[in-house]
């Protein structure tokens, strides 16, 4: 259903400059935004680092302070730059610039938020749209939907994969038995999952000539179930081709935040509205 009512020019201009990367005012927004997170990402991990905390910690109160100002003013305007605010809101990256606002502020009056800001490392997937790799943008997609065909056939593998596990823990248990630190079956079980990934924490290890000569052949069986999944992935991404032109536009539209517009559209696929011109 089309949204009748008319836009201002200047939310238009917002819009266009904070949620698209076409022109020359979006690309500076959104490059000068990616330093900005950069900076932010930087500061957090060496304000883990407790001589520099000791030493800088005004430096870091005040840089803190500074860059959630800039990006609460950015999630202000990105939700009065559309229509329909729900929709950039409740979006994934709507909820990711929430998450990396508010910490500083429930700081004020929790403790132990710090751990939060990491989150905001998650908007450095803008970085996408200003180089437009929308190549790589759709190789993902065809990711996906091979994984997704293939979640039927890898589920009934893990689960071959599971019953191998208790069979084996269950025999390594009467074999090496607690003398062998093998205390219980589902510490048995660990270990064998363990062994079996080719991981080898080497927190538990058999002693006897007969664990030696199961732990080899799981070792050995290991090899070949790493390959298993690899090949199911592989043989759906293969099927997976597609013959449509890489969409490389960026425009999102000014009334639903809908995105992967094609590249000369000038409606939203979605809603209707018209894009930005």
């Amino acid at each position: 259903m089309k949204d009748n009512k008319p836009t201002p020019k200047w939310k238009l201009k917002l819009h266009e400059v904070i949620y698209e990367a076409d022109t020359p005012a979006g690309k500076f927004f959104d490059v000068a935004l990616l330093i900005i997170i950069l900076i932010s990402v930087a500061l957090v991990m060496l304000e883990s680092v407790p001589e520099y905390f000791l030493k800088y910690y005004w430096e870091f109160y005040v840089a803190e302070w500074i860059i959630t100002i800039i990006f609460s003013v950015e999630y202000i305007l990105r939700v009065i730059s559309i229509k329909r605010p729900k929709a950039y809101i409740f979006s994934f990256y709507g909820i990711v610039d929430l998450l990396s606002t508010i910490p500083t502020y429930i700081g004020l009056f929790v403790g132990g938020a710090n751990l939060l800001f990491a989150i905001r490392a998650l908007r450095l997937l803008r970085i996408f749209r200003i180089l437009k790799i929308t190549r790589y943008i759709g190789e993902s997609n065809k990711l996906m939907e091979a994984l997704k065909n293939s979640r039927a056939k890898i589920i009934v593998f893990l689960f071959a994969v599971l019953i191998i596990c208790i069979i084996a823990g269950t025999l390594m248990h009467l074999v090496e038995g607690p003398e062998g630190g093998f205390n219980n079956i589902p510490l048995s079980i660990y270990w064998c999952i363990v062994t079996l990934t080719t991981v080898g924490f080497g927190d538990i290890a058999p002693v006897t000539p007969l664990g030696r000569l199961i732990a080899s052949c799981i070792m050995i069986t290991g090899y070949g179930i790493i390959a298993v999944p690899t090949g199911i992935v592989t043989s759906e991404y293969s099927k997976a081709t597609s013959f449509k032109k890489p969409i490389k536009n960026t425009q999102a539209c000014p009334v639903c935040n809908e995105t992967k517009h094609l590249d000369n559209a000038e409606f939203c696929h979605n809603c209707g509205n018209k894009l930005n011109a």
